[in-house]
């Protein structure tokens, strides 16, 4: 395996992570940009406030995006042990 090749690797995996923990990600910073935003303007400055509702955005998420989640991890680990056989 040439040094490219283990570059392209690593790149691959942060590409596949970055779209594997994106709708988690994009989804709590929504809901904690609409929490603080109502915090702001009710003037409640509880820091626990946001916990709640990102917790149950994250695993909505989770559950709405699943099938996507594990195909997407289930193509990057077929594409590793395909290289693993052509080497």
């Amino acid at each position: 395996m040439q040094e490219a090749d283990v570059i392209k690797l690593i790149g691959d995996a942060l590409i596949v992570t970055l779209k594997i923990s994106a709708p988690m990600l994009i989804l709590s910073m929504i809901v904690g940009l609409l929490i603080s935003i109502i915090q702001t303007t009710t003037s409640i400055q509880e820091q626990t406030l946001t916990f709640v509702p990102k917790l149950v955005a994250v695993f909505a998420s989770i559950a709405l995006f699943a099938t996507f989640i594990i195909q997407t991890a289930v193509d990057y680990t077929k594409s590793v042990f395909d290289l693993i056989v052509k080497y």
